[in-house]
């Protein structure tokens, strides 16, 4: 059994809008476990286009996809969502968390769509991963009386609540000033380091990538 969480093998991608056009060219990748990897490179080449078809959202590509030497291209929708669920967790730039749940019910909601544990086990893990983001005070908030940096360790928490192989990242802290990116970033190393949690981060932040494990620039659609 590998150590590769991801790779990926001449992963290409076509836009046709209104001409036919390359966005992403024959990627080879592999991210190992418990590695913090981020993804950096000008507007428009190519790194978020690359974060959603690692992330099985976007399926219209060419080359292959492997998610723990499993091979995911060409797999069902049905069957990606259900890798989605249990083996990747989402962190955005927008937090997503939905307005009328508070803060315990958003974090619990991945678990209870994925459906393994009973209810009170995903309350409790989701009690643990807002107390491990010093969170658990505002267990019983409603996302419109957080700050919004609470409101991204709330979603940091709701990624990690199917206890996923992987947590991917599209500009997490682009919407923070500096101390709540400083703060995040602090989130992830320790989750890397203590619980050895793979992580994939698409960033603007050069100060952020500068400080992870390794870091992949891009340019025109291939990596550089």
């Amino acid at each position: 059994m590998s150590n590769k969480v991801l790779e990926t093998k001449k992963l290409s991608k076509y836009f046709y809008d209104p001409v036919k056009f390359q966005v992403l060219n024959e990627i080879d990748m592999s991210i190992s476990h418990g590695e913090f990897v981020s993804i950096v490179g000008k507007s428009g080449c190519g790194k978020s286009t690359l974060l959603y078809l690692l992330s099985t959202m976007d399926t219209d590509y060419d080359g292959q996809l492997f998610i723990k030497d499993e091979l995911i291209t060409g797999k069902s929708d049905k069957e990606l969502a259900q890798i989605r669920n249990e083996k990747i967790g989402f962190v955005f730039q927008f937090h997503y968390l939905l307005s009328e749940y508070n803060v315990l019910k958003n974090v619990m909601l991945p678990g209870m769509k994925l459906n393994q544990l009973s209810e009170e086990e995903i309350e409790h893990n989701a009690m643990e991963h807002l107390r491990t983001l010093d969170m658990q005070e505002q267990a019983l908030k409603m996302p419109n009386q957080l700050s919004g940096g609470q409101k991204q360790r709330v979603a940091i928490a709701r990624a990690l609540i199917n206890n996923p192989l992987i947590i991917m990242g599209d500009e997490p802290t682009g919407n923070l000033d500096k101390k709540n990116s400083d703060l995040v970033f602090d989130i992830f190393q320790k989750l890397t380091l203590e619980q050895k949690q793979t992580l994939l981060i698409v960033t603007h932040d050069n100060d952020f990538a500068a400080k992870t494990n390794r870091i992949i620039t891009m340019q025109d659609g291939r990596i550089v």
